[in-house]
């Protein structure tokens, strides 16, 4: 028993030395920075600031989620927790109305404002005319490219964390006044 114990300390030991490789961090000729664990490279040794390290619900035992210094914690939303409505969905930019000259060259950027902050298990997308234009992501701000000349009505959807769609945006008239040639 005391030899299999003194085998396992030893492996540990062991496994923690490989694990606590030197950093080199070297520039090339053409000034890019790389970072490697070869010190033949003639690098400078990196001091690492050690990793913050935050055990998993699983290994805990317990029912809540490890609390971390600083950090709210993360609402997931369960089916016996009810959605809690946003006080502000809309786009903000463009405004209603907008007209984009040429010089824009059919890119816009939508804006939303979201209050209180989009949950980390919500999710926003975007329709141009009715249709979806972006996979729903976690963001405030999506790119419309190559939009060619004409009348666009776009809206945002906020889906929850199955996907449903839980608010819509009033839809905001655009207007892309561009060149056929671009």
């Amino acid at each position: 028993m005391k030899k299999a114990l003194l085998i396992m300390i030893g492996l540990l030991v062991a496994s923690s030395s490989t694990l606590a490789t030197t950093i080199y961090r070297t520039v090339d000729a053409q000034g890019n920075v790389i970072f490697t664990d070869n010190p033949d490279g003639g690098g400078e040794p990196v001091e690492l600031t050690p990793l913050t390290v935050v055990p998993s619900r699983g290994l805990t035992g317990s029912a809540e989620p490890p609390r971390v210094e600083g950090v709210a914690p993360r609402v997931s939303e369960s089916p016996g927790q009810p959605f809690m409505p946003y006080d502000v969905f809309r786009i903000v930019s463009p405004a209603h109305g907008a007209e984009l000259a040429a010089s824009h060259v059919g890119n816009v950027q939508v804006e939303l404002a979201i209050e209180p902050e989009l949950r980390p298990d919500h999710r926003a997308r975007l329709l141009v005319d009715g249709r979806v234009s972006q996979t729903a992501m976690h963001t405030t701000a999506f790119m419309l490219t190559d939009l060619d000349r004409g009348q666009y009505v776009i809206q945002a959807e906020l889906l929850d964390a199955g996907g449903v769609i839980r608010h819509r945006t009033q839809p905001v008239t655009l207007h892309v006044q561009r060149s056929p040639a671009g």
